[in-house]
């Protein structure tokens, strides 16, 4: 994982609400058994994270299957 990668999931991971995340964990079922199991969230909004891809248009491949790879729900689909 490059500089660059750790820079973008640094800068999402200061966007993050606690309280919001608590609530996305109920809202995606993500309990035992569920289709969610194990996923984790931030608690980014999703029009605060298409703006900050904007500021990342240009991420190689390599930078999209390091961001795909992480635990967070929100880093994963920032990468897409």
């Amino acid at each position: 994982m490059n500089q660059r990668i750790k820079d973008m999931i640094n800068e999402l991971k200061s966007l993050g609400d606690p309280k919001r995340a608590e609530n996305y964990q109920r809202f995606f079922k993500t309990g035992k058994g569920e289709y969610g199991e194990g996923d984790l969230f931030l608690g980014i909004q999703v029009p605060v994270l298409r703006n900050i891809s904007k500021k990342y248009r240009e991420i190689s491949l390599e930078e999209i299957a390091d961001l795909i790879a992480s635990p967070y729900h929100e880093i994963r689909m920032f990468s897409l």
